[in-house]
């Protein structure tokens, strides 16, 4: 049994969910998002409870797959539960000198020590923000909100040695001696 997907989803206050055949949708203060769930899993509202529950049929109880369905289903649909409500964010930090983010019009702009400034257009739903080195990336997609700050991280990831490079703000750089140490 899933012990994830035993769990119902309690709605807080202003999310509203609404069940289209297989499609689930929440709507709240930061947005709407739907997700198309699995036919294996099934989600019941309940309203006296304002919780989303999920199931799975006995005969496939011991399908491995069908379990990881159930769980994954719950923790999206909790994660679509909190994005619309409180939102999402990712705080990058721009390490180096005379590097830097700005906002081009509707694409974000990195100076990080390439001949050409480096440009990624913003997916639709995210805000951006962007001051000096620190780039602020915040939407009520944890998926959406998470990839984004993960290619913006790749174009130039944290090198051990010197620091220098775009991290996430709570991630820890671990360095590295150089050559001279090891003499």
């Amino acid at each position: 049994m899933s012990r994830i997907g035993k769990k119902a989803v309690a709605m807080p206050k202003g999310a509203k969910f609404s069940m289209n055949g297989r499609v689930v949708t929440l709507e709240g203060p930061k947005g709407t998002l739907s997700y198309e769930h699995r036919p294996e899993v099934n989600v019941s509202w309940d309203e006296d409870a304002k919780s989303v529950s999920f199931g799975i049929d006995d005969k496939n109880a011991s399908n491995r797959k069908v379990r990881a369905y159930w769980g994954l289903t719950r923790a999206l649909v909790q994660n679509m539960a909190v994005g619309v409500t409180q939102g999402y964010e990712r705080k990058l930090e721009i390490v180096g000198v005379g590097w830097a983010a700005s906002m081009n019009g509707p694409k974000l702009k990195l100076q990080v020590g390439y001949a050409n400034p480096v440009e990624f257009a913003v997916p639709q739903g995210l805000t951006v923000t962007a001051e000096k080195q620190a780039v602020s990336i915040s939407g009520p997609d944890k998926q959406l909100v998470g990839q984004f700050a993960a290619k913006v991280r790749s174009c130039r990831p944290p090198e051990p040695y010197n620091g220098k490079g775009v991290k996430y703000s709570d991630e820890v750089v671990v360095r590295k001696e150089g050559k001279k140490a090891g003499g």
